[in-house]
């Protein structure tokens, strides 16, 4: 059997694709910059492409058996021409469990320490009263509470996992409202099997879910399904002064609906990584929004994504070796 052909269009070091080739000497690996030009040859033997947004026609990697791709989410690749093709696509899935879950709990004790009417008070150089700090700065109970987490996949059940530690209780809310099965895809969150105490439902049962919810976090990918799922009428099936989080992608929170019910009282607090225009412009009112922590899409950042990422790659070259199914290869029915 001919070696295989990888070619990778991502700035990564030197030191990741000596250890590459350290770690599968016969596979033949090549290198571009995204967008640079690709020797037609070399394009049309190519058995995987590791890449993030740039895409060749499907005409002209006849060889194509799996694009292995940079990101977690697919929105950006269902309008290219590999789309409509049956070359497998693997996401990155699985790298970001942990920082993911540490941003979303980070925003549940931000939000319920009353981090940002406290920030309004230090901007504003002003000391609260002891009547002030009692009525306005006590923090919300985490034991006891309920954290719904909207998208309950391999991030969910690292949040569920640091959320129980907290005395929360966590109803996840997936598409088959059953525990995902994990021995196709790359999980590093660090959630042992049997040890998930979450009430898990479909989503016949989001409706309850945020009725029931002290905290809302959304994780859900991008899709046909999922744009708008949380619009104005699932909005307002929160309890008054209830949180939400938003780690997910822009398009799936209502964000003008949000910030309505934030200012009028409804919603007690908004922590949001994503929006629906990216990067933010910056005369959006999210950037001097009273009652919100947002940052720039950084809670998927992973410190050890290098060494995560060549694991991942090197298990799915293995795979193609011995024709065994990807890990993380995407479902296109589901879009995810």
């Amino acid at each position: 059997m001919a070696p295989l052909t990888y070619l990778c269009t991502l700035p990564l070091p030197d030191s990741w694709f000596a250890e590459l080739a350290d770690r599968l000497p016969h596979v033949e690996i090549h290198r571009v910059d995204a967008g640079a030009p690709v020797d037609p040859e070399l394009l049309a033997r190519v058995d995987l492409l590791h890449t993030s947004s740039w895409f060749p026609a499907a005409a002209h990697v006849p060889a194509l058996r799996c694009v292995q791709l940079d990101t977690s989410g697919v929105d950006h690749v269902r309008v290219t021409d590999l789309w409509g093709t049956g070359i497998p696509i693997a996401t990155l899935g699985g790298i970001a469990p942990v920082p993911m879950a540490e941003y979303a709990m980070m925003s549940i004790l931000q939000l319920a320490h009353r981090g940002p009417l406290i920030a309004q008070y230090v901007e504003q150089r002003q000391w609260p009263s002891n009547a002030e700090r009692l009525e306005r700065l006590t923090p919300y109970p985490l034991p006891g509470s309920t954290v719904t987490i909207v998208g309950y996949g391999r991030i969910g059940r690292e949040i569920s996992r640091l959320a129980t530690a907290f005395g929360m209780h966590v109803i996840g809310v997936s598409r088959s409202g059953a525990p995902a099965a994990s021995d196709h895809k790359f999980d590093t969150g660090r959630l042992a099997h049997g040890e998930d105490r979450a009430e898990i439902v479909g989503r016949d049962g989001l409706e309850d879910a945020l009725r029931r919810a002290d905290f809302v976090v959304v994780v859900v990918p991008l899709t046909a399904e999922t744009a708008g799922l949380i619009g104005p009428a699932e909005l307002d099936l929160l309890k008054p002064g209830a949180f939400l989080v938003n780690i997910a992608r822009g398009g799936i929170v209502d964000e003008v609906a949000a910030l309505e019910r934030l200012r009028d009282g409804r919603i007690g607090g908004i922590a949001v990584d994503v929006f629906d225009e990216e990067p933010l412009p910056a005369q959006s009112v999210w950037w001097g929004e009273p009652g919100v922590l947002m940052t720039p899409h950084v809670a998927g950042l992973a410190p050890q994504y290098h060494a995560q990422t060549l694991d991942l790659v090197v298990e799915n070259l293995r795979r193609l070796e011995d024709g065994r199914p990807l890990l993380n290869e995407v479902d296109r029915d589901a879009g995810y």
